[in-house]
């Protein structure tokens, strides 16, 4: 633990965490999809599962998801190096508690995001061991999250934090709450 509070209190240059986040916005959306269509193919071939798709729908849904979830990750990528003077990558950190939007609908937006586009790419193939490896993913990234961020994060901002945590959700958004939420 102390070696991610040791990470979080260095800050890093523009630059730094730019190229940081290019090399994140390349595993995110350019590595893992790839292993996804790819390992895919090769688990549907190899385990005869028929596709499912419904013509230009399936692939609009899947389109549909993938641009929503790449949309809302950026977004948080965004406020947390404009705001926050940090990066999604631990090892550069946001030197300061991010609870503006799009943290105010749910502590992990960009896990959100990318759950999304991930789903959608899975929709789009229209395969259902894509589906599949589209959930490795957030279920890696949510153990991760449970067991180490949370804890780092309760350390680094302490009942700031505690109190953000207590009013805020995990992952699933209460949008109908946001102007109750907006009040407090």
């Amino acid at each position: 633990m102390n070696r991610f509070k040791n990470w979080a209190q260095h800050e890093y240059s523009k630059k730094q965490r730019m190229i940081a986040v290019v090399f994140g916005g390349f595993i995110f959306w350019i590595v893992i999809p790839l292993f996804i269509i790819v390992f895919s193919c090769y688990i549907d071939q190899w385990s005869h599962l028929p596709k499912f798709r419904y013509g230009l729908v399936t692939s609009f849904v899947g389109l549909i998801f993938m641009v929503i979830g790449w949309l809302f990750a950026n977004w948080t990528v965004k406020v947390q190096f404009s705001l926050g003077k940090g990066t999604p990558i631990p090892l550069m950190a946001t030197q300061k508690l991010i609870i503006k939007a799009p943290y105010t609908y749910c502590r992990n937006p960009m896990t959100l995001g990318t759950d999304f586009f991930y789903l959608g790419v899975a929709i789009w193939l229209g395969s259902f061991s894509a589906i599949g490896l589209s959930l490795v993913y957030p279920v890696g990234i949510l153990i991760y999250i449970k067991l180490i961020e949370e804890k780092e994060l309760e350390e680094r901002f302490g009942s700031d934090y505690l109190d953000y945590k207590r009013r805020t959700p995990f992952l699933i958004p209460r949008l109908w709450e946001k102007e109750r939420r907006d009040k407090i």
